[in-house]
């Protein structure tokens, strides 16, 4: 499976997004999530077509870029195992990281 690193700036809008949720949300959706909600709001919030698990593996990556180990973040995603952790969402690419950070997000937004 590939990664597909998310702009930073796209990063901080979903950051933002998430620092206005009440208090007590601990999910970024009150109820139950579904494609067509994330498509929903993608379009809503003019994101471009990001696949609302590309949001996941890039959460797990930049868990792995901090130092966060690979036991709790398995946990976080809720994984069987530590090696499907490893192998599929810590494969963090710095090359990949760098050619997606020369886009012109602010453009999008």
């Amino acid at each position: 499976m590939a990664e597909r690193p998310i702009p930073e700036q796209i990063v901080t809008e979903l950051s933002n997004h998430v620092a206005t949720l009440p208090d007590r949300q601990e999910r970024l959706f009150c109820d139950r999530f579904s494609p067509k909600k994330w498509e929903k709001v993608r379009k809503s919030i003019g994101l471009p077509d990001l696949k609302f698990h590309d949001l996941r593996k890039t959460f797990a990556s930049l868990l792995a870029q901090r130092g966060v180990s690979t036991a709790v973040t398995q946990r976080l995603l809720e994984h069987s195992s530590p090696q499907l952790t490893n192998e599929v969402y810590t494969n963090v690419d710095p090359v990949l990281r760098q050619a997606i950070n020369q886009l012109p997000v602010a453009d999008w937004l």
